[in-house]
C-alpha cells in the first residue's frame, strides 16, 4: 500500500463524526481509490496499539460489523453504543447513522 493511500484513508477515519459510521468502500472511494476497500480494513485491522483513531466506526457496506465475536468485536460494538448507534441484528441502520460529508457540506443554513 503505497503511503499516499495510508495517508488518506487515516485523514478521512478520523474525520469520522462520534454517532455516525462509514463503509470500507466509502473509505476507499474517498480516498480516491474506489476499489480498495479491503485495503481499508487490512489498514484499520494494523494500527499501533493504542492508536487514537476511530477505527470503530468502519463498518461493513451492508451495515454489518464485520468483527463480531472477536475481543474487538465487543469494543467496537461497546464503543458503537457509547457513541449512541444503534446496532440491531449486528447491522447498523444505514439509512439513518451512515456518514454523508457531502450532504453536511450543502446542508442549507450553514
Amino acid at each position: 500500500m503505497n503511503q499516499e493511500f495510508r495517508d488518506a484513508v487515516y485523514q478521512i477515519v478520523a474525520a469520522i463524526p462520534a454517532g455516525t459510521v462509514c463503509s470500507y468502500g466509502q473509505v476507499a472511494r474517498m480516498a480516491g481509490y474506489p476499489r480498495h476497500a479491503r485495503f481499508v480494513g487490512r489498514l484499520m485491522s494494523q494500527l499501533p496499539k493504542g492508536s487514537k483513531l476511530p477505527w470503530h466506526r468502519v463498518i461493513r457496506g451492508d451495515g454489518g460489523l464485520p468483527l463480531i465475536g472477536t475481543p474487538s468485536g465487543e469494543t467496537q460494538l461497546r464503543r458503537l453504543h457509547q457513541e449512541g448507534v444503534a446496532v440491531l441484528g449486528h447491522r447498523v441502520p444505514l439509512r439513518r447513522f451512515q456518514w454523508r460529508p457531502e450532504a453536511a457540506e450543502s446542508a442549507p443554513g450553514e
